[in-house]
C-alpha cells in the first residue's frame, strides 16, 4: 500500500527558512545563476548552517520517535541539481526529511494542497504572499537571534485574530475603534469566528498532543482583553481546539511575554508585534496586510 499523508501533520519548508543561505544567496544575487550552480556544486559536501525555522522543525520531527506523526517536506525553487546540498544538509543535521520538491523557479506553494500541507514556511516574502493570496496557510520567517535550550518540550505560540481566526473582528476594530470592537465581540460572544489560515495547523498540533501531551506546549498571545476574550475561547471550543496558555494583553506589548515563553516559533499577522529574540513568523493575512 502506498504511504499516505492524510493522518500526519505536514509542513512545507523552503530552504531559506530551514537553513542559513546568506552566502549562497549573495552569489546568486551578485554573480548570477551559472556562478550559483558552480558554487553549490563546489560546496556540496559543506552542510548549511541552521536557519530560523530549524529549532522548531527539529523538535517537531523528533516527535516521530513516538509514532509516525509529522512530515516535513522541502519546497524549493532550486533546480534538482542545485538542491542536492539541501537534503545532504538535512541528513548531516539528523533531520528526518526525505521528501523534497525542486521546481527551478516555479512557485512551489502550488503543490501544497496535493501534499495535505497545513503550513508553508519561507524567508521569501513574495512567495509567502502569493501562497496567502491563493488561500494557503503560509508565513514568512524573520531573522532571529534565538538560541535553543535543553528543555525537551516544543513551544508554539500564536496570535489569535488573523492567524487562528479570520479577520472579521479585526476589521471592526480597524474601522470603528476599540469601543465598537468590544461591543461587537460582547454581542457575538457565543458565535464562533470563522477559522483563520493556521486553524488547521493548530488542529494537527492538537492531534499530536493527544499522543505526546507533555512534549508540546501551545500558547495564544493576543491583544484582546475582557470582555472580548470570551469569544476567542468560545471559538476555540467550537472548532474543537485547545491551547495550554492564553495571554489577553489588552494592547500591552507582546515582547516581554514572548521573552519569558521563549517559543520555538511565534505566528502573528502584524509585523509590529514580532521581535528578534524568538523565531517569529509573519502571516500576511487579512485587513492588517491589505
Amino acid at each position: 500500500m502506498a504511504p499516505s499523508l492524510d493522518n500526519l501533520l505536514v509542513v512545507g519548508v523552503a530552504s531559506s527558512a530551514l537553513f542559513d543561505l546568506e552566502q549562497s544567496d549573495a552569489v546568486f544575487t551578485t554573480e548570477g545563476e551559472q556562478a550559483y550552480r558552480a558554487y553549490q556544486e563546489a560546496h556540496l559536501a559543506e552542510p548549511f548552517a541552521a536557519g530560523v525555522a530549524f529549532p522548531f522543525l527539529r523538535r517537531l520531527l523528533r516527535l516521530n520517535a513516538l509514532a509516525p506523526l509529522v512530515e516535513v517536506i522541502v519546497l524549493s525553487r532550486n533546480s534538482p541539481d542545485t538542491g542536492l546540498r539541501i537534503l545532504r544538509s538535512a541528513a548531516h543535521h539528523g533531520l528526518g526529511i526525505t521528501r523534497a520538491i525542486f521546481t527551478e523557479g516555479r512557485a512551489a506553494h502550488e503543490f501544497m494542497p496535493a501534499l495535505n500541507m497545513s503550513l508553508f514556511l519561507s524567508a521569501n516574502e513574495n512567495d509567502v504572499r502569493k501562497a496567502t493570496l491563493a488561500g494557503l496557510p503560509a508565513g514568512q520567517v524573520l531573522k532571529s537571534s534565538f538560541r535553543d535550550d535543553d528543555d525537551p518540550a516544543l513551544r508554539i505560540a500564536f496570535d489569535f485574530d488573523g492567524v487562528l481566526a479570520g479577520d472579521a473582528s479585526e476589521r471592526i476594530y480597524q474601522s470603528g475603534g476599540l469601543d465598537q470592537f468590544q461591543r461587537h465581540e460582547a454581542t457575538n460572544v457565543v458565535t464562533p469566528l470563522d477559522p483563520g489560515p493556521l486553524r488547521n495547523f493548530l488542529a494537527g498540533v492538537n492531534r499530536i498532543q493527544r499522543q505526546a501531551e507533555d512534549r508540546i506546549r501551545v500558547s495564544v498571545v493576543t491583544a484582546r482583553s475582557a470582555p472580548a476574550h470570551e469569544r476567542a475561547i468560545n471559538s476555540l471550543k467550537a472548532w474543537g481546539l485547545t491551547v495550554n496558555d492564553a495571554f489577553f494583553l489588552g494592547g500591552l506589548e507582546k515582547a516581554p511575554i514572548l521573552d519569558v515563553l521563549k517559543p520555538h516559533i511565534f505566528f502573528d499577522d502584524q509585523r509590529g508585534h514580532l521581535i528578534q529574540t524568538v523565531p517569529c513568523v509573519h502571516v500576511p493575512f487579512g485587513v492588517t496586510n491589505e
